[in-house]
Protein backbone atom coordinates (compact mmCIF):
# COMPACT_ATOMS: atom_id res chain seq x y z
CA UNK A 1 0.00 0.00 0.00
CA UNK A 2 1.64 3.61 -0.52
CA UNK A 3 -0.24 6.17 1.01
CA UNK A 4 -0.05 10.09 0.15
CA UNK A 5 -1.22 13.00 2.10
CA UNK A 6 -1.73 16.78 0.20
CA UNK A 7 -2.61 19.97 2.77
CA UNK A 8 -4.73 22.61 0.63
CA UNK A 9 -6.60 25.60 0.68
CA UNK A 10 -9.30 24.84 -0.75
CA UNK A 11 -11.38 22.58 0.62
CA UNK A 12 -14.18 23.43 -1.84
CA UNK A 13 -11.82 22.08 -5.10
CA UNK A 14 -11.24 18.76 -3.20
CA UNK A 15 -14.47 17.89 -2.58
CA UNK A 16 -15.48 19.01 -5.88
CA UNK A 17 -12.92 17.08 -7.82
CA UNK A 18 -13.77 13.80 -6.01
CA UNK A 19 -17.57 14.29 -6.55
CA UNK A 20 -17.09 15.06 -10.51
CA UNK A 21 -15.43 12.21 -10.41
CA UNK A 22 -19.11 10.34 -8.98
CA UNK A 23 -21.04 12.39 -11.49
CA UNK A 24 -18.91 10.93 -14.41
CA UNK A 25 -19.14 7.32 -13.12
CA UNK A 26 -15.27 7.45 -12.32
CA UNK A 27 -15.82 7.23 -8.41
CA UNK A 28 -18.22 6.07 -5.37
CA UNK A 29 -18.24 7.40 -1.85
CA UNK A 30 -18.04 3.93 0.14
CA UNK A 31 -17.99 6.05 4.08
CA UNK A 32 -19.00 8.94 5.22
CA UNK A 33 -17.77 9.20 8.88
CA UNK A 34 -18.76 12.06 11.30
CA UNK A 35 -22.17 13.13 8.92
CA UNK A 36 -25.20 13.39 10.13
CA UNK A 37 -28.02 11.48 8.51
CA UNK A 38 -27.80 8.99 5.21
CA UNK A 39 -23.98 10.56 3.85
CA UNK A 40 -24.95 9.08 0.24
CA UNK A 41 -28.79 10.97 0.49
CA UNK A 42 -26.10 14.65 0.72
CA UNK A 43 -25.50 16.90 -2.36
CA UNK A 44 -22.06 18.45 -2.56
CA UNK A 45 -22.71 21.64 -1.19
CA UNK A 46 -24.40 19.66 2.37
CA UNK A 47 -21.14 18.09 2.55
CA UNK A 48 -18.99 21.46 2.12
CA UNK A 49 -20.81 22.82 4.83
CA UNK A 50 -20.29 20.19 7.19
CA UNK A 51 -16.84 21.01 6.57
CA UNK A 52 -16.99 25.07 6.31
CA UNK A 53 -18.51 25.04 10.11
CA UNK A 54 -14.98 23.74 11.40
CA UNK A 55 -13.07 25.69 9.18
CA UNK A 56 -14.64 28.70 10.35
CA UNK A 57 -13.89 27.91 13.81
CA UNK A 58 -10.23 28.36 13.13
CA UNK A 59 -10.38 31.22 9.87
CA UNK A 60 -6.45 32.33 10.96
CA UNK A 61 -5.48 28.96 9.54
CA UNK A 62 -5.57 28.82 5.66
CA UNK A 63 -3.87 25.50 5.44
CA UNK A 64 -7.11 23.91 6.66
CA UNK A 65 -8.17 21.13 4.16
CA UNK A 66 -6.61 17.21 3.87
CA UNK A 67 -6.75 15.09 0.65
CA UNK A 68 -5.27 11.35 0.94
CA UNK A 69 -4.80 8.42 -1.24
CA UNK A 70 -4.36 5.27 -0.71
CA UNK A 71 -3.24 3.07 -3.47
CA UNK A 72 -2.94 -0.84 -3.57
CA UNK A 73 -0.97 -3.16 -5.60
CA UNK A 74 -2.63 -4.17 -9.03
CA UNK A 75 -3.06 -7.55 -7.73
CA UNK A 76 -5.07 -7.03 -4.91
CA UNK A 77 -8.99 -7.10 -6.14
CA UNK A 78 -9.86 -5.34 -2.39
CA UNK A 79 -13.99 -5.17 -2.30
CA UNK A 80 -15.77 -1.96 -0.87
CA UNK A 81 -16.41 -3.39 3.11
CA UNK A 82 -12.37 -4.04 2.96
CA UNK A 83 -11.31 -0.81 1.82
CA UNK A 84 -14.05 1.00 4.22
CA UNK A 85 -12.36 -0.79 7.02
CA UNK A 86 -8.76 0.09 6.11
CA UNK A 87 -10.10 4.05 5.48
CA UNK A 88 -11.48 3.97 9.09
CA UNK A 89 -8.31 2.44 10.93
CA UNK A 90 -6.00 4.68 8.41
CA UNK A 91 -7.44 7.51 9.62
CA UNK A 92 -7.47 6.52 13.46
CA UNK A 93 -3.52 5.61 13.38
CA UNK A 94 -2.87 8.91 12.02
CA UNK A 95 -4.82 10.59 14.47
CA UNK A 96 -7.55 11.64 12.76
CA UNK A 97 -10.52 9.07 13.45
CA UNK A 98 -12.72 11.48 15.35
CA UNK A 99 -12.31 14.23 12.05
CA UNK A 100 -15.48 13.74 9.56
CA UNK A 101 -14.09 12.54 6.59
CA UNK A 102 -15.53 11.01 3.29
CA UNK A 103 -13.95 7.95 1.60
CA UNK A 104 -14.08 7.49 -2.50
CA UNK A 105 -13.63 4.80 -4.70
CA UNK A 106 -12.05 6.02 -7.63
CA UNK A 107 -12.48 3.45 -10.77
CA UNK A 108 -10.19 5.41 -13.41
CA UNK A 109 -6.76 3.33 -12.84
CA UNK A 110 -6.06 -0.59 -13.02
CA UNK A 111 -4.95 -0.86 -9.52
CA UNK A 112 -7.37 -0.18 -6.77
CA UNK A 113 -7.01 2.99 -4.71
CA UNK A 114 -9.00 5.31 -2.70
CA UNK A 115 -9.26 9.07 -1.98
CA UNK A 116 -9.84 10.53 1.59
CA UNK A 117 -11.32 14.10 1.76
CA UNK A 118 -11.03 15.41 5.84
CA UNK A 119 -10.16 18.50 7.63
CA UNK A 120 -7.21 19.54 9.89
CA UNK A 121 -8.95 21.94 12.62
CA UNK A 122 -11.12 19.93 15.31
CA UNK A 123 -14.93 20.46 16.71
CA UNK A 124 -12.61 22.58 19.10
CA UNK A 125 -11.69 25.06 16.98
CA UNK A 126 -7.98 23.38 17.34
CA UNK A 127 -5.22 23.36 14.16
CA UNK A 128 -3.90 19.88 13.85
CA UNK A 129 -0.59 20.12 12.66
CA UNK A 130 0.36 18.46 9.53
CA UNK A 131 4.16 19.01 9.58
CA UNK A 132 6.37 15.61 9.01
CA UNK A 133 3.07 13.85 8.78
CA UNK A 134 3.77 11.25 6.53
CA UNK A 135 6.79 10.40 8.08
CA UNK A 136 5.95 10.47 11.82
CA UNK A 137 2.47 8.95 11.49
CA UNK A 138 1.43 7.86 7.93
CA UNK A 139 4.65 5.78 7.48
CA UNK A 140 3.90 3.49 10.45
CA UNK A 141 0.20 3.60 9.83
CA UNK A 142 0.88 2.54 6.24
CA UNK A 143 3.02 -0.63 7.28
CA UNK A 144 0.95 -1.75 10.56
CA UNK A 145 -2.12 -1.95 8.09
CA UNK A 146 -0.52 -3.82 5.30
CA UNK A 147 0.86 -6.75 7.97
CA UNK A 148 -2.74 -6.00 10.07
CA UNK A 149 -4.98 -6.71 6.39
CA UNK A 150 -2.31 -8.81 4.47
CA UNK A 151 -1.43 -6.63 1.57
CA UNK A 152 1.47 -6.49 -0.41
CA UNK A 153 3.96 -4.38 1.19
CA UNK A 154 5.19 -1.47 -0.18
CA UNK A 155 8.86 -2.12 0.01
CA UNK A 156 8.39 -4.88 -2.22
CA UNK A 157 6.36 -3.08 -5.08
CA UNK A 158 9.21 -3.27 -7.68
CA UNK A 159 9.19 -7.39 -7.08
CA UNK A 160 5.39 -6.86 -8.10
CA UNK A 161 4.50 -4.28 -10.90
CA UNK A 162 2.50 -6.10 -13.33
CA UNK A 163 3.91 -5.96 -17.16
CA UNK A 164 0.56 -4.67 -18.69
CA UNK A 165 0.41 -1.39 -15.75
CA UNK A 166 3.88 -0.53 -16.48
CA UNK A 167 3.63 -0.38 -20.17
CA UNK A 168 -0.44 1.33 -19.45
CA UNK A 169 1.43 3.62 -17.59
CA UNK A 170 3.95 4.89 -20.37
CA UNK A 171 1.95 4.42 -23.24
CA UNK A 172 1.94 7.31 -25.83
CA UNK A 173 -1.03 9.05 -26.36
CA UNK A 174 -3.33 8.31 -29.75
CA UNK A 175 -5.58 11.06 -30.20
CA UNK A 176 -9.07 9.76 -29.89
CA UNK A 177 -8.32 6.44 -28.32
CA UNK A 178 -9.13 7.80 -24.90
CA UNK A 179 -10.87 11.29 -23.47
CA UNK A 180 -8.55 13.89 -23.99
CA UNK A 181 -7.89 15.19 -21.30
CA UNK A 182 -7.87 11.95 -19.08
CA UNK A 183 -5.20 10.80 -21.54
CA UNK A 184 -2.85 13.98 -21.02
CA UNK A 185 -3.53 13.99 -17.45
CA UNK A 186 -2.15 10.06 -17.23
CA UNK A 187 0.92 11.16 -18.71
CA UNK A 188 1.20 14.61 -16.34
CA UNK A 189 1.01 12.71 -13.61
CA UNK A 190 3.71 9.84 -14.27
CA UNK A 191 5.96 12.66 -15.72
CA UNK A 192 5.55 14.94 -13.11
CA UNK A 193 5.92 12.59 -10.50
CA UNK A 194 8.68 10.34 -11.97
CA UNK A 195 10.73 12.57 -14.05
CA UNK A 196 13.70 15.13 -13.24
CA UNK A 197 13.75 17.96 -15.34
CA UNK A 198 15.14 21.64 -15.25
CA UNK A 199 13.62 23.78 -17.23
CA UNK A 200 10.36 23.75 -19.87
CA UNK A 201 12.42 22.92 -22.62
CA UNK A 202 13.42 19.57 -20.89
CA UNK A 203 9.88 19.14 -19.21
CA UNK A 204 8.55 19.14 -22.83
CA UNK A 205 11.28 16.86 -24.07
CA UNK A 206 9.88 14.43 -21.70
CA UNK A 207 6.16 14.98 -22.44
CA UNK A 208 7.18 14.50 -25.92
CA UNK A 209 8.13 11.16 -25.68
CA UNK A 210 4.51 10.34 -24.80
CA UNK A 211 2.78 12.48 -27.60
CA UNK A 212 1.73 15.68 -24.95
CA UNK A 213 3.22 19.05 -25.11
CA UNK A 214 3.16 22.41 -23.33
CA UNK A 215 2.40 25.49 -24.74
CA UNK A 216 3.72 28.94 -23.12
CA UNK A 217 1.71 30.70 -25.23
CA UNK A 218 2.13 34.15 -27.16
CA UNK A 219 4.42 36.88 -25.10
CA UNK A 220 1.82 39.38 -25.06
CA UNK A 221 -0.95 37.15 -23.64
CA UNK A 222 -1.55 36.62 -19.85
CA UNK A 223 -1.20 32.91 -19.88
CA UNK A 224 2.58 33.79 -20.56
CA UNK A 225 2.59 36.94 -18.20
CA UNK A 226 1.19 35.07 -15.32
CA UNK A 227 3.32 31.99 -16.13
CA UNK A 228 0.18 29.46 -17.05
CA UNK A 229 0.49 26.78 -19.52
CA UNK A 230 -1.66 24.65 -21.64
CA UNK A 231 -1.19 21.19 -22.72
CA UNK A 232 -2.03 19.53 -26.03
CA UNK A 233 -2.00 15.97 -27.64
CA UNK A 234 0.96 15.45 -30.90
CA UNK A 235 1.10 13.46 -33.52
CA UNK A 236 4.34 11.76 -34.41
CA UNK A 237 5.61 14.49 -36.20
CA UNK A 238 4.94 17.03 -33.17
CA UNK A 239 2.05 19.10 -34.57
CA UNK A 240 -0.93 19.62 -32.56
CA UNK A 241 -3.88 17.85 -32.24
CA UNK A 242 -7.39 18.61 -30.85
CA UNK A 243 -8.12 21.79 -28.43
CA UNK A 244 -5.10 22.22 -25.49
CA UNK A 245 -6.84 22.21 -21.94
CA UNK A 246 -5.13 24.78 -19.31
CA UNK A 247 -2.87 23.49 -17.12
CA UNK A 248 -5.84 24.65 -14.15
CA UNK A 249 -7.95 22.63 -15.58
CA UNK A 250 -5.76 19.30 -14.11
CA UNK A 251 -5.81 18.49 -10.56
CA UNK A 252 -2.35 18.79 -10.01
CA UNK A 253 -1.70 22.36 -11.49
CA UNK A 254 1.43 22.10 -13.66
CA UNK A 255 1.65 25.81 -14.50
CA UNK A 256 5.32 27.05 -15.25
CA UNK A 257 4.73 28.95 -12.05
CA UNK A 258 4.61 25.91 -9.83
CA UNK A 259 7.04 23.58 -12.10
CA UNK A 260 9.38 26.12 -11.64
CA UNK A 261 9.84 25.96 -7.78
CA UNK A 262 11.16 22.14 -8.76
CA UNK A 263 13.94 22.84 -11.45
CA UNK A 264 16.39 23.65 -8.83
CA UNK A 265 16.11 20.73 -6.78
CA UNK A 266 15.88 17.67 -9.33
CA UNK A 267 18.69 19.75 -10.57
CA UNK A 268 20.45 18.34 -8.11
CA UNK A 269 18.82 15.29 -7.65
CA UNK A 270 19.84 14.30 -10.98
CA UNK A 271 23.46 14.91 -11.20
CA UNK A 272 23.73 11.43 -9.34
CA UNK A 273 22.57 9.90 -12.81
CA UNK A 274 24.86 11.55 -15.10
CA UNK A 275 27.74 9.20 -15.01
CA UNK A 276 25.67 5.87 -15.73
CA UNK A 277 24.27 8.20 -18.81
CA UNK A 278 27.39 8.90 -20.00
CA UNK A 279 28.81 5.52 -20.03
CA UNK A 280 25.69 4.44 -21.99
CA UNK A 281 25.58 6.80 -24.76
CA UNK A 282 29.46 5.99 -25.16
CA UNK A 283 29.14 2.27 -25.30
CA UNK A 284 26.95 3.15 -28.98
CA UNK A 285 30.29 4.59 -30.04
CA UNK A 286 31.98 0.74 -30.53
CA UNK A 287 35.30 1.26 -32.30
CA UNK A 288 35.66 -0.12 -36.17
CA UNK A 289 30.88 -0.07 -36.54
CA UNK A 290 29.62 2.45 -39.08
CA UNK A 291 27.47 4.51 -36.48
CA UNK A 292 25.10 6.65 -38.60
CA UNK A 293 22.51 9.34 -37.23
CA UNK A 294 19.67 7.04 -37.53
CA UNK A 295 21.52 3.72 -35.87
CA UNK A 296 22.79 6.28 -33.18
CA UNK A 297 18.85 7.00 -32.29
CA UNK A 298 17.14 3.77 -32.49
CA UNK A 299 20.31 2.39 -30.60
CA UNK A 300 20.48 4.35 -27.78
CA UNK A 301 16.33 3.78 -27.38
CA UNK A 302 17.11 0.04 -27.17
CA UNK A 303 19.02 1.09 -23.87
CA UNK A 304 16.12 3.66 -22.66
CA UNK A 305 17.14 6.68 -23.58
CA UNK A 306 15.77 8.74 -26.24
CA UNK A 307 17.49 11.65 -28.13
CA UNK A 308 16.32 14.20 -29.76
CA UNK A 309 18.05 16.51 -31.88
CA UNK A 310 17.39 20.27 -32.47
CA UNK A 311 17.36 21.88 -35.95
CA UNK A 312 16.56 25.05 -37.70
CA UNK A 313 15.03 25.49 -40.79
CA UNK A 314 18.13 24.44 -42.99
CA UNK A 315 18.54 21.04 -41.46
CA UNK A 316 21.18 22.37 -38.94
CA UNK A 317 21.61 20.26 -35.61
CA UNK A 318 22.13 22.84 -33.27
CA UNK A 319 21.06 21.28 -29.89
CA UNK A 320 20.79 17.57 -28.19
CA UNK A 321 18.46 16.56 -25.49
CA UNK A 322 18.33 13.21 -23.73
CA UNK A 323 15.70 11.77 -21.89
CA UNK A 324 16.56 8.86 -19.87
CA UNK A 325 13.77 6.30 -18.94
CA UNK A 326 15.80 4.06 -17.14
CA UNK A 327 16.64 7.03 -14.62
CA UNK A 328 13.81 9.44 -15.07
CA UNK A 329 16.32 12.16 -16.02
CA UNK A 330 16.17 14.65 -18.55
CA UNK A 331 19.47 16.23 -19.79
CA UNK A 332 20.33 18.80 -22.10
CA UNK A 333 23.92 17.75 -24.19
CA UNK A 334 26.15 20.26 -23.07
CA UNK A 335 24.94 19.23 -19.11
CA UNK A 336 26.59 15.73 -19.52
CA UNK A 337 29.57 17.49 -20.44
CA UNK A 338 31.11 19.00 -23.90
CA UNK A 339 31.89 15.70 -25.28
CA UNK A 340 28.35 15.24 -25.31
CA UNK A 341 27.17 17.86 -26.98
CA UNK A 342 24.85 17.86 -30.05
CA UNK A 343 28.36 19.65 -32.16
CA UNK A 344 30.33 16.72 -30.38
CA UNK A 345 27.66 14.40 -31.22
CA UNK A 346 27.88 14.81 -34.87
CA UNK A 347 31.32 14.54 -35.08
CA UNK A 348 31.84 11.48 -33.50
CA UNK A 349 29.40 10.34 -35.79
CA UNK A 350 30.86 11.25 -38.49
CA UNK A 351 34.24 9.93 -37.68
CA UNK A 352 32.99 6.74 -37.12
CA UNK A 353 30.83 6.86 -40.61
CA UNK A 354 33.47 7.89 -43.10
CA UNK A 355 35.61 5.34 -42.73
CA UNK A 356 32.80 2.83 -42.57
CA UNK A 357 31.60 4.16 -46.26
CA UNK A 358 35.46 3.84 -47.56
CA UNK A 359 35.42 0.16 -46.81
CA UNK A 360 32.52 -0.50 -48.39
CA UNK A 361 33.76 -0.76 -52.25
CA UNK A 362 36.26 -3.46 -50.97
CA UNK A 363 34.26 -5.49 -48.83
CA UNK A 364 31.91 -5.38 -52.19
CA UNK A 365 34.81 -6.59 -54.44
CA UNK A 366 35.40 -9.33 -51.46
CA UNK A 367 32.39 -10.76 -51.97
CA UNK A 368 33.02 -10.64 -55.89
CA UNK A 369 36.61 -12.26 -55.73
CA UNK A 370 35.20 -15.24 -52.90
CA UNK A 371 33.59 -17.59 -55.85
CA UNK A 372 36.54 -17.10 -58.27
CA UNK A 373 38.87 -18.31 -55.62
CA UNK A 374 36.49 -21.18 -54.89
CA UNK A 375 37.08 -22.27 -59.05
CA UNK A 376 40.55 -22.38 -58.68
CA UNK A 377 40.93 -23.90 -55.33
CA UNK A 378 41.55 -26.97 -57.54
CA UNK A 379 45.04 -25.20 -59.32
CA UNK A 380 48.23 -25.92 -58.41
CA UNK A 381 48.58 -21.86 -57.95
CA UNK A 382 46.08 -22.18 -54.47
CA UNK A 383 49.59 -22.04 -52.39
CA UNK A 384 49.78 -18.74 -53.80
CA UNK A 385 48.11 -15.45 -52.20
CA UNK A 386 44.60 -14.56 -53.09
CA UNK A 387 43.71 -11.73 -55.22
CA UNK A 388 41.92 -9.95 -52.13
CA UNK A 389 44.88 -10.51 -49.98
CA UNK A 390 47.28 -8.87 -53.16
CA UNK A 391 45.27 -6.13 -53.10
CA UNK A 392 45.44 -5.44 -49.70
CA UNK A 393 49.25 -6.32 -48.97
CA UNK A 394 52.18 -3.75 -49.22
CA UNK A 395 54.16 -3.92 -52.66
CA UNK A 396 57.07 -6.24 -52.04
CA UNK A 397 60.38 -4.54 -53.13
CA UNK A 398 63.94 -5.56 -53.68
CA UNK A 399 66.13 -5.59 -50.78
CA UNK A 400 68.42 -3.13 -52.59
CA UNK A 401 65.12 -0.24 -53.41
CA UNK A 402 65.35 -0.96 -56.83
CA UNK A 403 61.71 -1.57 -58.83
CA UNK A 404 60.52 -5.01 -58.69
CA UNK A 405 61.54 -7.24 -61.82
CA UNK A 406 58.90 -7.89 -64.26
CA UNK A 407 60.38 -11.19 -65.59
CA UNK A 408 57.71 -12.20 -68.20
CA UNK A 409 57.22 -8.39 -69.50
CA UNK A 410 61.63 -8.45 -69.87
CA UNK A 411 60.95 -11.90 -71.67
CA UNK A 412 58.92 -10.51 -74.34
CA UNK A 413 61.40 -7.70 -75.22
CA UNK A 414 63.98 -10.54 -75.99
CA UNK A 415 62.15 -12.54 -77.90
CA UNK A 416 61.55 -9.22 -80.38
CA UNK A 417 64.54 -8.23 -80.23
CA UNK A 418 65.96 -11.73 -81.48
Amino acid sequence: MVARITASKSMRAILYYNENKVDQAKARMILASGFAGYAQKLDRQQKLNRFSHLLRLKPNVKTNAVHITLNFHSKEKLADGKLQQIGMEYMERIGFGEQPFLVYRHLDAAHTHMHIVTTNITPQGQRMDLHNIGAEKSEAARKGIEIEFDLVRAENKKEHVSPKIKKAEFKKVKYGHLPTKRAISNVLTSVNRDYKFTSLAEYNAALGCFNVMAIRGEPESAMFERKGLMYSVIDAKGRQVGVPIKASAFYIKPTLRNLEKRFAGHNEKRKAYKPDLKKRIDKLFTPYRSVTRKRFINDAEKQGIAVMFRQNENGQVFGVTYVDHKQKCVFNGSDLGKYYSAKAIMERLASQTKPASLLQPLLRAAKRIGPIEANLSASPSTSQPSLLEDLLAPAQQDPSGGIPKRKKKKKRQQQVTI
